[in-house]
């Protein structure tokens, strides 16, 4: 199955591979005009029998392969990690017409579609997303960036994957709470858009948990679709696009103000649920929409609150923290931050949060409670 798509009249696709060998990344590489060079950026804490096949498919194509690991934590996704991509482009003498193969989640393909698109104003780029959340959000839409000065993706631009690969070895080898965190991306895709989603979600968890890619790979495809829908037109997020933040502003906050230099402490989609729950709280309150997510929250064992990350003593320095990231959030066009209101599913604006009570009150009774 490839989902096709056009940006500015370039073709782009999506390819979904069922098989532990893929077929479908050695005949794309091997039919690729290139200078045969190609630099593999690959997460070192990847399962070790994934990098297998890829290795013996990559071998396969004729390509000299160089490899770089890298650690794909989300400390780590900072000028240090560019650099190190970039260094190693120019001292292995790699041209435009080289290939940069990222193999890792959202942190490796964002800074890796960064360096690609920065080394000689640009080299040919395709991307393999290993986390669930990678694989339903982050792996299209072109978005690239690091953090710098303590403010998420406050450095970046636009440069799509050629092909991005949705491998069915990969899916099945994800670690349950990556998989899982995942999901509340999907429930983002449903909410603004198609509800059938939802309703998948709701009646087929079983099917889900065991990962079977047939019922797995639709729920995909529908969640990649709806994105596709809203960036295809929008790229540079003037408008529609911003629709796919839903979430995010308190999502952000809740992540910098949790990051630690030992672990992710929080994954992105565990976030995201929380920071979506944030935003309906702040427009509407506990209406119909905030408890259909809050249940399929909970129905996948995804947190609705910090109380189980926060620790003893911390949480009035994490409400304070919170309050100030919410105002660094990039999406701000004035001096107050912008979130998307959910008016029903399906249907949705972008407005300021200019009640500042309000935020504090959201904080303390969905983030904090």
């Amino acid at each position: 199955m490839i989902l096709n798509y056009k940006i500015e009249k370039k073709s782009y696709k999506a390819t979904f591979c069922h098989n532990k060998e893929s077929p479908d990344i050695y005949k794309a590489l091997s039919n690729l005009y290139s200078d045969k060079k190609m630099i593999l950026v690959i997460d070192k804490n990847l399962n070790k029998n994934f990098t297998k096949y890829l290795f013996k498919d990559l071998k396969k194509t004729g390509l000299e392969v160089n490899l770089l690991r890298v650690d794909g934590s989300k400390i780590n996704k900072n000028k240090s990690f560019l650099f190190k991509i970039l260094d190693e482009l120019i001292k292995k003498k790699f041209s435009k017409k080289s290939v940069l193969l990222s193999c890792g989640g959202g942190v490796v393909g964002d800074v890796s579609a960064l360096a690609a698109s920065l080394y000689l104003r640009g080299m040919i780029y395709f991307h393999i997303p290993t986390t669930m959340t990678a694989i339903v959000d982050s792996c299209l839409g072109g978005k690239t960036g690091i953090n710098y000065n303590n403010i998420i993706n406050s450095v970046g631009n636009y440069y799509h994957a050629q092909n991005v690969f949705i491998s069915k070895n990969v899916l099945e080898l994800i670690p349950t709470r990556e998989f899982l965190a995942g999901i509340p991306e999907i429930i983002k895709s449903g909410l603004i858009n198609n509800s059938k989603i939802l309703k998948l979600l709701e009646f087929n968890k079983k099917n889900y948990l065991k990962r079977n890619y047939r019922y797995l790979s639709n729920l995909i495809k529908l969640t990649l679709l709806t994105k596709i829908k809203f960036f295809k037109d929008d790229i540079y997020e003037e408008n529609k696009r911003l629709r796919l933040n839903f979430g995010h502003t308190f999502a952000h906050a809740i992540e910098m103000s949790l990051k630690s230099k030992k672990s992710d402490v929080i994954r992105h989609g565990e976030a995201v649920g929380i920071g979506m729950l944030c935003e309906i709280y702040y427009c509407h309150g506990k209406n119909n929409l905030f408890r259909l997510l809050e249940r399929l929250l909970v129905h996948y064992n995804l947190p609705t609150s910090l109380r189980n990350f926060k620790k003893s003593g911390y949480k009035e320095r994490l409400e304070k923290n919170i309050y100030k990231n919410i105002f660094l959030d990039k999406k701000k066009i004035s001096n107050n931050p912008r979130i998307i209101k959910l008016i029903k599913i399906g249907k949705s604006q972008i407005i300021e949060m200019k009640n500042k009570n309000r935020i504090k009150q959201t904080i303390k009774k969905i983030i904090l409670k």
